[in-house]
């Protein structure tokens, strides 16, 4: 909604840090059709594509796609890109289809870990989403809330697999819950829920690190009530960091949740980032290499 072009993008973030240096900047550019930024930008590939490539050339794409994206957008001034998606992709919904980097456990954990690899070497943290998985229901959490009826049991064997793996492997600086809701785990849904997120992210997986909310303005968490009580069910279950994508919702949890301070670990967490300057990153030999991978390879946006 904020953006128009390069020019203008690095601008505003440049804007934004004269008033709050602590601010984090972040957008969904996945790739795919989840790019948020497309004029002056790499188009990249959705992460499903990457195992249409050569099986030997699948984990480079993947890690030098992660490295690219991260690149143009430190460059820019944006902190994180809200990825990557950990779901598989059962063939149940569109909301995940080939944004997931696979139809199995197998596949996801090991394409991701390639496109992980390469956001960290650009200078950038990573958050997984959508925990414990979204794969496996019809509704789309931006429009409603979706429910799971399996049980915790059923998905630890499947979708909460690909998360385990990836926490063990280490270097997972946030995580991203899901407005979906487990009733057979608990009455909350996921991101408004402490048994999700303290007891089994926490306690079972071991995880450490960030907890960020999904978007607080979509229609998932509408049923925790108003944006106030939406951002304090999400506090007092274990998330660190909130995200809220519109200007009165911002207003309102500010306004009413000011007294409130966090316990848990806080942005310092992240990685510090590194931001190259643009036209150094597109004449680097690594730079274009990558666009020759991506241009030779089977996929064309």
């Amino acid at each position: 909604r904020n953006y128009q072009s390069r020019d203008q993008l690095i601008s505003l973030t440049s804007e934004i840090r004269k008033l709050r240096s602590d601010i984090l900047i972040c957008v969904d550019q996945e790739g795919g059709r989840v790019q948020r930024f497309l004029k002056g930008f790499t188009r990249l590939p959705p992460a499903m594509a990457y195992s249409q490539y050569d099986q030997y050339l699948q984990q480079e794409v993947a890690l030098e796609s992660g490295w690219l994206m991260a690149s143009e957008l430190l460059a820019c001034g944006v902190d994180l890109c809200l990825g990557p998606v950990l779901d598989i992709d059962h063939g149940r919904t569109d909301i995940v289809g080939n944004r997931a980097f696979g139809h199995s456990h197998e596949q996801v954990v090991k394409l991701a870990s390639a496109w992980i690899d390469g956001v960290h070497d650009a200078g950038m943290s990573v958050v997984i989403k959508h925990f414990p998985g979204h794969g496996n229901v019809d509704d789309d959490s931006h429009l409603s809330l979706p429910v799971d009826q399996r049980s915790l049991e059923l998905i630890e064997q499947t979708d909460l697999q690909t998360f385990k793996a990836i926490i063990a492997r280490g270097g997972v600086e946030a995580v991203m819950p899901a407005h979906i809701l487990f009733p057979a785990v608990d009455e909350a849904p996921v991101g408004f829920s402490s048994k999700w997120l303290q007891h089994i992210l926490r306690g079972r997986l071991g995880y450490d690190g960030l907890i960020m909310s999904d978007c607080l303005s979509m229609e998932g968490a509408a049923a925790v009530g108003g944006y106030s009580g939406r951002a304090q069910a999400a506090l007092e279950a274990g998330c660190d960091l909130l995200i809220v994508c519109d200007r009165q919702g911002v207003l309102n949890v500010l306004n009413d949740l000011e007294p409130l301070k966090l316990k848990g670990p806080g942005p310092s967490r992240l990685m510090p980032g590194r931001y190259p300057d643009w036209e150094q990153l597109v004449s680097s030999s690594r730079y274009q290499d990558i666009q020759q991978l991506l241009i030779n390879g089977v996929y064309h946006s």
